[in-house]
């Protein structure tokens, strides 16, 4: 972990500095200047490279805000709550420790955006029609889930509550933020089909795995055995989660269950340490 964290993040060109990502310099040059200047801030408290890195780095921080659009929520002060997340990544960030610090970074910014909803559901408002669909969705998917032991398809909730697919698709995108879980339709009818309420402003899979590589670091000891079994599996062996659970002999929801409260265990093993 660097040194202590200023206030505020301060402007200005300095000298020495790497291009804003995707211009015309070559990305490993580039890489390799920001990893001098995050070693440079890790060691001397040199705050001129920690703000270079941190100007450098603000696209991925509209990339990953981007992510959470159609929430109600203005772009821009998304934008402001992840580049709280991307100063607390170079803060934390070890140069030592072999990983790009875009694959450390971008879980960073995810996750206090994720932890600004999660703080501020309360307060959004859904206008009439989303929540009048919300509770009629979250019906039909409490008496399917009865019925057939799991979480119902797209095509189930669609058939069943006589909605358009994209009205469905639409209600679960606006309730994500405030758990509404029953809605968790899911976008095929495999064994290991993904909700598309957790994947609505998430990272891609190529994110999650370098986020779950990062916090297992850290977080991985502190977790129950077979959590911390169904998290290799899936992240190191690369099994999927129905090969998971013939593997362990449970389902796959529940392996879906467990991985979730895994990663969120190992978040906050993440944020005490950082604390």
């Amino acid at each position: 972990m660097c040194h202590p964290a200023r206030s505020a993040v301060t402007g200005g060109s300095h000298s020495g500095h790497p291009p804003p990502r995707g211009t015309t310099m070559d990305t490993a040059t580039a890489r390799r200047q920001e990893l001098l200047l995050l070693r440079r801030y890790c060691d001397t408290g040199d705050f001129r490279a920690r703000d270079t890195v941190i100007e450098g780095a603000m696209p991925l921080v509209h990339t990953v805000a981007a992510r959470y659009a159609n929430r109600g929520v203005d772009h821009e002060e998304l934008v402001q709550v992840g580049a709280v997340g991307l100063v607390k990544a170079v803060d934390r960030f070890d140069p030592d420790r072999g990983l790009a610090f875009s694959s450390f970074a971008v879980p960073n910014i995810a996750g206090e955006i994720r932890r600004w909803f999660r703080d501020h559901s309360h307060a959004l408002r859904l206008p009439r029609d989303v929540q009048e669909h919300a509770d009629e969705l979250r019906s039909h998917a409490e008496a399917l889930t009865t019925a057939h032991g799991r979480r119902p398809t797209l095509a189930e909730l669609t058939q069943a509550s006589g909605l358009p697919a994209a009205v469905v698709l639409e209600v679960q995108a606006a309730t994500h933020e405030v758990r509404v879980t029953s809605l968790d339709a899911a976008v095929t009818q495999d064994a290991d089909a993904v909700a598309r309420v957790d994947t609505i402003g998430d990272v891609d899979h190529g994110y999650e795995v370098a986020e779950v590589r990062t916090l297992a670091r850290t977080g991985l000891a502190a977790l129950r055995d077979r959590e911390r079994l169904i998290v290799r599996l899936r992240y190191e062996d690369g099994l999927t989660q129905s090969e998971i659970a013939q593997r362990v002999g449970i389902s796959q929801m529940h392996v879906s269950r467990l991985l979730r409260r895994a990663i969120e265990d190992m978040r906050e093993t993440l944020d005490a340490d950082a604390g």
